[in-house]
């Protein structure tokens, strides 16, 4: 008889959320472990170069509750990657905040923890730049250079299996890690059990998401993955979802730049000749997954520079005369205002209109021609301060609301603001100023570990 073991993913990202009855179902499975992954680049480099978490606190702390509970109860470990969405020291900290929190309201000071940490130091970097280490991550990323890292707020890395192995055979039994590859803090733990790399590695590559695998798909609800030495079973704890082969293999290939062949730090899957199994209703069994370590091992590097303030305003218009000319006249607003600030230099200036309702999801790449009898216009404005940024959207507003164009029968009431005030000063906008890839002899060196317990 195979040996096997369970691993229980609450869901897609830590403070999505996910059903009571889905989780205790899970518990009442005996899982061997419970992990859940809590970050991802998905939403841009705001979060990572402004220091913020992905969710809200409340949200997190409810997830969180729940799993530590959970895992106490059980006396299994539960792993977290990405913490506080980025992996960097401030979005662990965040997170070790919650979980002290939690482990003070309920007595759960035995709870032992370990730390595994993503942050790069950029002198290192540097070093490696000279070294002819680091790398573009594909052909529209600029290369590095050391202006642009001391440009860079902080940076981390994606950890692939290694160190978290290593956190693992600590004994913890709450394992927080930095920045991760999404399915290594799932495989980790396969691994760390003697379970075939390549299975571990494809089953965490599904359930890093959740439930999405499933008819009907979410990331707000729990999956079950059962390892065994030669295949792997997954399914929902939650009965009304459903796995087919045909949903598994879809999710398999999802966010990937290639149909079978998957990149990570150290391994590249080869998932070519896998074969996807129903099971039952619920459960599809995945056999024949393939993977090869790489040489040299490389990580990917993150990081984000502040670039820019914006401000922006949304607004609705419903005048068919406007609405067919809307691109011409936001053209004559958008130079109109350039001319008023014509001692501020245009090209530390950016204009944008977003069209919703023509246009402004697909721009040029939309094929549907049909224009909306009304549409929502969001036009932002990016400068250098927010000073500048909040000045010239402010004109910007004025002078497309009273803009005179032919056929008009109003003098004024171009836009329908919403709200009030208008205009909204988001802040700082960051951009990816770091997404290299760089070769490291030893894939724990860079992962620092700490072992912690929350003090009384």
């Amino acid at each position: 008889m195979q040996r096997s073991i369970r691993i229980l993913s609450p869901c897609g990202i830590l403070g999505y959320g996910f059903p009571t009855s889905s989780f205790e179902r899970g518990l009442q499975m005996k899982p061997d472990a419970i992990i859940v992954d809590a970050g991802s680049t998905d939403a841009g480099p705001h979060k990572l170069g402004a220091n913020v978490a992905i969710v809200s606190k409340r949200a997190c702390k409810q997830d969180l509750s729940r799993i530590i509970l959970g895992s106490k109860k059980l006396n299994i470990p539960f792993i977290i990657g990405s913490s506080g969405g980025s992996g960097a020291i401030s979005h662990i900290n965040w997170t070790l905040d919650i979980i002290d929190e939690i482990i003070k309201e309920n007595n759960l000071y035995d709870m032992k923890q370990a730390i595994v940490y993503a942050d790069i130091n950029k002198d290192l970097i540097k070093e490696n730049l000279k070294k002819g280490l680091v790398s573009p991550l594909g052909d529209t990323v600029p290369p590095l250079t050391e202006d642009i890292l001391n440009q860079t707020n902080s940076v981390v890395a994606q950890m692939g299996v290694e160190p978290i192995i290593k956190a693992i055979n600590t004994g913890a039994q709450i394992i927080v890690c930095g920045r991760a590859y999404d399915p290594a803090i799932f495989a980790a733990f396969g691994i760390s059990k003697g379970f075939d790399s390549a299975l571990s590695y494809h089953l965490g590559k599904i359930l890093e998401c959740g439930a999405l695998c499933c008819d009907p798909g979410t990331t707000k609800d729990c999956m079950m993955g059962e390892l065994h030495e030669t295949y792997f079973d997954i399914f929902s704890t939650n009965e009304e979802r459903y796995c087919s082969p045909t949903s598994v293999a879809a999710h398999t290939f999802y966010e990937k730049d290639h149909p079978y062949l998957l990149h990570g730090p150290g391994i590249i899957q080869d998932l070519s000749k896998c074969e996807f199994k129903a099971i039952d209703k619920h459960t599809v069994r995945v056999t024949k997954s393939k993977l090869e370590k790489t040489d040299p091992y490389k990580i990917k590097l993150e990081g984000a520079r502040k670039v820019a303030y914006r401000t922006f305003v949304i607004a609705g218009i419903r005048d068919p005369l406007l609405i067919n000319k809307l691109e011409e006249v936001e053209e004559l607003v958008k130079q109109s205002v350039l001319e008023q600030y014509e001692n501020i230099d245009e090209d530390s200036v950016k204009i944008q209109f977003y069209n919703y309702g023509k246009n402004g999801v697909m721009g040029d790449l939309e094929t549907n021609k049909t224009i909306a009898h009304e549409i929502g216009v969001m036009f932002e404005v990016i400068a250098k301060t927010q000073d500048i940024a909040s000045a010239i959207c402010a004109s910007l507003r004025s002078t497309f609301m009273h803009y005179g164009y032919e056929g008009r029968k109003s003098t004024a009431g171009n836009l329908a603001f919403p709200f009030a005030p208008s205009d909204v000063e988001f802040g700082a906008v960051y951009e990816f100023s770091v997404y290299h890839l760089m070769s490291v002899e030893d894939p724990s060196a860079l992962f620092p570990i700490e072992i912690r317990s929350t003090k009384k």
